[in-house]
């Protein structure tokens, strides 16, 4: 299950500069198949398992939360790594982006995006 919605580069690049690159393989995945069960959980829809079916623009959104919800963990893992406002603000902006891209995915019809 892990990586299908995002990969670990786009999870560092959201964490911020000052991220510890030097954290387990092992550690990013949990953070991956954590994401990817939460996203499945709260949407009530298995997008790992259809993953390659979807729309790109739907990738995208998958892509966005998950890359997230990995971000902030890679975040609190080394919170003395960043300032306070630092930490802050990173951890605030990919909750706010987590939090907007499930609240799409949970009202998501599968025929509301059309080909124009």
């Amino acid at each position: 299950m892990s990586w299908t919605l995002t990969t670990s580069g786009s999870a560092v690049l959201k964490a911020g500069n000052n991220a510890d690159l030097s954290i387990s393989g092992s550690a990013l995945a949990s953070w991956s198949d954590m994401a990817e069960g939460r996203i499945v959980a709260e949407t009530r829809r298995d997008w790992v398992t259809d993953y390659t079916g979807l729309g790109t623009e739907i990738k995208g959104i998958l892509n966005d939360i998950a890359s997230s919800l990995i971000a902030k963990n890679i975040i609190s893992y080394d919170l003395p790594a960043y300032t306070r406002a630092e930490a802050q603000t990173l951890l605030d902006v990919n909750d706010d982006i987590a939090r907007a891209g499930l609240k799409v995915l949970k009202d998501f019809k599968s025929n509301d995006i059309k080909s124009t």
